[in-house]
């Protein structure tokens, strides 16, 4: 009798498939209105993100996290609409040239893009007048975006840490645990005919890959959607 693949398991959202709480006990957030003056009170880290965050405390007791800048120390006054490295501000207020992170996808939204260590975004054009704005993103592409969305100003804390190489395959299997990655990862056509559709030991050629749209979980697997198939003709 055959099992729940790999695929219909995680879809199931066991225990044993999902994230840690610990990986993520802090929860980076932009304030809902931008009037206060936060400082820099300490740095956390967690195995969820890759990058530290600095701990804001506002004068009336108010707390919230955001990602560190590069350069951002202990004691360093966090204003809004402000130009300094680390500051809190709207996109439409933002000269061309300036590099930003932690960016919304919509606004009040609390961020949603540019939050992996070292990287930045740069925007591009910035016409005024509560226009849209153009931004080009670590992948080299401009896109537009609402002048009302919050960025934080400079280049995300963090960077170098894919320089240092793994010597192990264990350190990788401790870095994937926290995020509920599998690793190592086992190749379907390595796999039992009950463990994946391309398993079995009758050859090494997996079955057809294009999936069907309407295949159930255990079944979806290979190419989805695929713009074309066959090899390229050179």
């Amino acid at each position: 009798m055959g099992k729940r693949i790999i695929q219909q398991a995680r879809g199931h959202g066991s225990l044993s498939y999902r994230v840690r709480r610990r990986a993520y006990m802090y929860k980076p957030a932009y304030p809902i209105k931008l009037e206060q003056e936060y400082e820099v009170v300490s740095f956390v880290t967690e195995p969820g993100h890759s990058s530290p965050m600095a701990k804001l405390r506002a004068r009336n007791g108010t707390i919230i996290y955001n990602f560190a800048a590069k350069g951002l120390y202990v004691g360093q006054k966090i204003t809004f609409n402000g130009k300094n490295n680390g500051d809190i501000s709207s996109l439409g207020n933002l000269e061309n040239g300036t590099k930003i992170f932690n960016m919304e996808l919509r606004p009040n939204d609390g961020g949603r893009l540019i939050k992996s260590s070292g990287s930045s975004a740069v925007v591009m054009n910035n016409p005024g007048n509560n226009q849209n704005v153009i931004v080009m993103m670590p992948s080299k592409q401009e896109k537009i975006f609402e002048p009302t969305i919050r960025v934080t100003i400079g280049e995300i804390a963090g960077q170098g840490r894919l320089e240092k190489p793994i010597l192990k395959a264990g350190k990788m299997w401790f870095i994937k645990k926290p995020r509920n990655k599998l690793w190592p990862r086992t190749s379907a056509v390595k796999m039992n005919i009950i463990d994946h559709p391309f398993g079995s030991g009758r050859g090494k050629r997996p079955k057809s890959k294009i999936a069907k749209n309407n295949s159930p979980p255990g079944a979806k697997v290979g190419h989805l959607h695929p713009r074309r198939t066959g090899r390229t003709k050179k």
